[in-house]
């Protein structure tokens, strides 16, 4: 059997994480100063960076709602919607990718994982009869934020709360609670910091929301992973790489919700045609293809919303020094 290696994969991958990473972060870095000026009574000599509404998928579930129901694109945080949907349209083309590609708090909790591989010698995992019912959180705090909001929520609520001060200055006060956080926050997230250095991927794994919809829309991807048993030489190279802990070599196609279609699996199996990206009728994917796709739906998506005119806000920087100074006495609506 001829072996193959496609570590390259995982090279591609980690460069496309870090990317967006650093874009990520270089907006981060430029709204802190945006709001900054703003908390001090000056007029922002930057622009406002649209991407970090990344960060409030709660309120963009609220806009998506808003949209179909009534055709309303909300202004206030297009951009918002736009990375909502943008990961949701991944997830049903292309796996739970948006996971595992794209999102900063995936790369930086996997980076995590990987320190504390080298500092400790491996990462553990949990036995069954805890894994199971931890992972299940993430789907109860998915289904109560669809229920709160797809169920209870009448559009005209909607409207009402998008066209509140809180809302405009939403980006702001969720800047606010990491840079002024709360000794509650510090330990959480310390929390989830140790514990993911011995457990990969706590927070993807076991709380987040965001993931948990994702993994279920993926269950329609036409895509999945597929393994030839004829090629498969049984190595289990693909098991023990996998990120999700899926028993990829005893499957013939992984249709788990945990599958993030990072390709590990796919980049450490040595044997030429044993396991790959395929569509239903078993023809495979090139992984170099899959990771084209990936890059040009979320990048082309951004680039349509910004030709469109749905990725800036509405709301203007003269609006926001007028909010800003009472920000702290909003409330959630």
């Amino acid at each position: 059997m001829k072996t193959i290696d496609r570590s390259r994969i995982r090279k591609i991958r980690a460069l496309v994480q870090w990317i967006v990473l650093a874009m990520v972060t270089y907006a981060g870095i430029s709204f802190y100063f945006f709001a900054r000026a703003l908390e001090n009574g000056i007029m922002p000599s930057i622009s406002r960076s649209p991407s970090v509404e990344g960060f409030m998928p709660i309120g963009a579930l609220m806009a998506l709602k808003l949209w179909i129901a009534g055709g309303v694109f909300d202004p206030v945080h297009p951009a918002a919607l736009v990375l909502f949907i943008i990961a949701l349209l991944m997830a049903l083309l292309l796996k739970k990718s948006f996971c595992s590609w794209i999102c900063p708090v995936g790369t930086l909790s996997e980076a995590v994982g990987q320190a504390g591989k080298k500092l400790f010698g491996k990462n553990v995992a949990l036995p069954k009869f805890l894994d199971y019912p931890l992972r299940s959180v993430k789907y109860l705090l998915m289904a109560f934020f669809l229920y709160v909001i797809l169920l209870k929520m009448t559009p005209p609520e909607i409207v009402m709360f998008l066209d509140t001060p809180y809302w405009k200055v939403a980006d702001i006060k969720l800047l606010a609670f990491f840079t002024e956080m709360s000794l509650t926050t510090q330990v959480t997230l310390g929390v989830l910091f140790g514990a993911s250095l011995f457990y990969r991927n706590v927070w993807c794994r076991y709380l987040c929301p965001y993931g948990g919809l994702l993994g279920l829309l993926s269950a329609a991807s036409p895509i999945t992973i597929q393994r030839n048993q004829e090629r498969c030489i049984r190595c289990g190279s693909c098991s023990r790489n996998c990120p999700s802990l899926l028993p990829v070599d005893r499957k013939k196609a992984i249709r788990s919700p945990e599958c993030t279609g990072c390709l590990t699996c796919v980049s450490h199996c040595p044997a030429e045609g044993a396991l790959n990206m395929a569509l239903p009728n078993r023809r495979s994917i090139k992984p170099e293809l899959f990771v084209a796709a990936v890059v040009v739906v979320f990048f082309g998506g951004i680039l349509v919303a910004r030709l469109s005119g749905k990725w800036h806000s509405s709301v203007t920087p003269e609006e926001l020094m007028v909010i800003v100074p009472y920000i702290k006495a909003l409330a959630h609506p």
